[in-house]
């Protein structure tokens, strides 16, 4: 049977994108970026590990999946990285995937059961001394925009972790569902310009 015809890459969510790199977020699907890069759009990689703040330039702030959980007392200390978060979120986007997500919260308990706080743009509490294991792929109706998609638009996406939710306060981004259709309790949040999933973005679904 002869191949189907490939997917097309996904459309950047802005122009210059500020992404997080380093061991805490290692994670991003490479045809992601392959996409962005592809239509044009300018990456501008730092690491909040290094208290690196997000190019004040950018158009919007991604951080990636990765392990937080593993870096929380280096991410708690992370001044610099921090206030030049909450600058940018005054005026523009800022996205986070999974562990990134976890790191836009106002904080994540580690393996030891001790307490750090992340950046505080959401209310998101999550703890990694009280561990289950998430995974699967996700259909997700978001309620909302965020950075790329409006209201309405149906995403898919893979959820991989074992960090639980001890608090997710703020309005839900998305209507999300597992490869059975059963309702997901991770629907994301979202506050202001900032939004976030614990599900890391494969594309867009389509009819």
């Amino acid at each position: 049977a002869p191949l189907p015809a490939p997917g097309s890459l996904p459309r950047p969510p802005a122009q210059r994108i500020a992404l997080a790199q380093d061991a805490a977020f290692s994670f991003t699907y490479p045809h992601i970026l392959a996409g962005w890069r592809a239509a044009g759009a300018e990456i501008l990689p730092f690491s909040p590990l290094a208290d690196e703040a997000p190019d004040p330039q950018a158009d919007l702030v991604w951080l990636p999946g990765g392990y937080p959980e593993l870096h929380g007392g280096r991410l708690a200390a992370a001044e610099r990285f921090r206030a030049g978060l909450r600058n940018h979120a005054e005026t523009r986007p800022v996205h986070g995937e999974c562990g990134g997500y976890m790191a836009l919260g106002e904080a994540l308990v580690d393996k030891e059961g001790r307490r750090h706080r992340m950046a505080g743009l959401l209310g998101l509490v999550t703890s990694y001394e009280k561990r289950k294991f998430h995974l699967g792929y996700r259909l997700a109706t978001l309620q909302a925009p965020m950075p790329g998609f409006g209201a309405g638009a149906a995403l898919r996406g893979h959820e991989f972790h074992y960090s639980t939710i001890l608090d997710e306060p703020d309005a839900p981004l998305a209507d999300v569902v597992d490869a059975d259709g059963n309702p997901v309790p991770e629907t994301g949040s979202r506050r202001g310009n900032v939004t976030g999933t614990f599900f890391h973005l494969i594309a867009e679904a389509t009819a």
